[in-house]
């Protein structure tokens, strides 16, 4: 399996996973908090020819399940602008998070409006990348907070060839124990394609998505090499920079493939 981390240098992150020590490398392509379209990355071409693998982020502020057109519709325009991004980079993936409702809105619609998006998507042109979707830590009205939510989502989008990204700290923080976590997942999606595998700040069930490294949170760090060991996918630690050349090496000393 490859094991890496989210780069922050967005200039040159080839330099920076060799600073920490990864195979694979999550980055985003323009503002993860705005909707501007990515830029052409400047270093696409060698990404595209590393032997590092590459995965991007969407932005945060996509949210392709919500039943506010302004900002439902912007959502596929972003997804869609990342997914073109990706391909030019190399990219296995594009990680987008499950999105979620407003308060008074029936969940079922926003399940809905995930399937719209990929059927289109599918049937338009198909996928520059495969799309990633992320289980989040909070909200009741989240797409794939819990798996519960996770199973009607599947059974709407599973047929048009999405994949899962499965995050650690999302799930603990989520309400999802991570004992057989992988098998429940799987049981669902048929597939884990990436493990975002974040320690947490925070308690279990608190839904705050709050990041640590992993000998540093509350989750136990042979729970977190457990998940990596049956998942057997990419692995990307989305921890703080400072303790990831650390995470990485106990990731490849307890959790080999």
């Amino acid at each position: 399996m490859q094991i890496g981390a989210h780069v922050r240098d967005a200039e040159d992150p080839l330099a920076a996973a060799g600073e920490v020590g990864a195979e694979v490398i999550q980055l985003f392509l323009s503002d993860p908090q705005g909707w501007k379209k990515p830029p052409p990355h400047p270093r696409a071409a060698e990404l595209s020819a590393s032997e590092v693998a590459v995965v991007v982020h969407a932005p945060y502020t996509a949210n392709v399940a919500s039943t506010n057109n302004r900002i439902r519709i912007p959502s596929r325009k972003i997804v869609q602008q990342h997914l073109a991004g990706a391909a030019e980079v190399g990219a296995f993936g594009l990680v987008v998070h499950g999105g979620h409702v407003t308060a008074g809105d029936d969940p079922a619609t926003g399940v809905d409006n995930w399937r719209k998006f990929v059927e289109r998507q599918a049937g338009e042109h198909g996928f520059d990348v495969p799309v990633l979707i992320e289980n989040t830590a909070g909200g009741d009205n989240a797409m794939v907070r819990r798996f519960d939510a996770l199973a009607r989502l599947w059974d709407a989008v599973g047929e048009f060839g999405v994949g899962f990204c499965l995050d650690t700290c999302h799930a603990f923080a989520g309400g999802e124990e991570l004992a057989g976590i992988v098998e429940r997942a799987r049981a669902i999606t048929g597939r884990i394609d990436l493990i975002h595998l974040n320690n947490s700040r925070d308690p279990f069930d608190s839904a705050r998505d709050r990041h640590a490294n992993i000998d540093s949170g509350t989750i136990p760090p042979d729970e977190l090499a457990a998940v990596v060991a049956e998942a057997g996918a990419p692995v990307v630690v989305e921890t703080p920079a400072d303790g990831q050349a650390r995470d990485i090496a106990y990731l490849r000393e307890h959790a080999p493939a």
